[in-house]
């Protein structure tokens, strides 16, 4: 009887160890595409443990006759066991934050006096600062978002900017915003980038590849892709600055 019993066990688990067999690379491809949007603090591989773990929880709990498909009902649990293990954790320095609303300001600025997207070197030159230093603060702030809560003075509410990526369309802050103002003027201000950083944020959030793979493409170091896609949000922050604070 206890050998049936073994037997049994054995069989009702291997549906959960198939799934998460097949759907570890998920977590990975999760893991990396995440990184991107945090702090260069954060390591990739504390992601993936994290995912990991809920996408075993996704795999025990998963309800076939739910209507749902697995791959989407695991996303959301791997995306989930990932904030919450990134709440624990410093988000983004509130110096940090600074220097990036800093490198906001002088990009709006020099737009207007040039009449077109100013260069890392005219930025770093206004900003007072070497080069160098200017691409390594581009780095630093690669946790760097779109829109952040306190953008609208509601930090009171209790929630955190972790939160805008909780949900599968929030992760693409592109398709996540339901304001037809907002993604017009998104749209506009995407069209103005500079051709590699408008590249990087098409490669990034509509082909959804990792900064690894950004940097294939385009034949520059992962590190390059981040100061791209930093700068780029930075630009659109700064156009998107009227529209916040409505």
């Amino acid at each position: 009887m206890s050998r049936a019993i073994g037997a049994y066990k054995q069989h009702a688990a291997d549906p959960v160890e198939a799934r998460v067999t097949a759907y570890a690379p998920l977590v990975k491809k999760l893991a990396y595409h995440m990184v991107a949007r945090l702090p260069a603090s954060v390591e990739v591989d504390d992601l993936i443990q994290a995912g990991l773990i809920g996408l075993m929880d996704a795999a025990r709990n998963f309800d076939p006759d739910a209507g749902v498909q697995f791959e989407t009902y695991a996303t959301q649990r791997i995306r989930g066991a990932m904030l919450d293990e990134l709440r624990e954790a410093d988000w983004m320095p509130r110096q940090l934050r600074r220097s990036m609303r800093d490198i906001e300001t002088a990009l709006s600025k020099l737009e207007h006096q040039l009449g077109r997207p100013a260069t890392e070197t005219e930025v770093a030159q206004a900003m007072g600062m070497p080069l160098a230093e200017y691409q390594e603060l581009l780095a630093d702030g690669r946790g760097h978002q779109l829109i952040y809560y306190d953008d609208y003075d509601n930090e009171e509410d209790g929630r955190n900017a972790l939160d805008n990526m909780a949900a599968d369309h929030d992760a693409d802050p592109i398709r996540g915003i339901d304001d037809a103002d907002f993604k017009r003027v998104l749209v506009d201000g995407i069209k103005t980038l500079p051709e590699r950083e408008k590249m990087v944020m098409a490669l990034y959030y509509e082909q959804e590849l990792n900064l690894k793979e950004i940097g294939a493409v385009l034949n520059v170091s992962e590190s390059r892709v981040c100061q791209l896609h930093s700068q780029a949000i930075a630009r659109l922050r700064s156009k998107l600055h009227d529209w916040t604070q409505k």
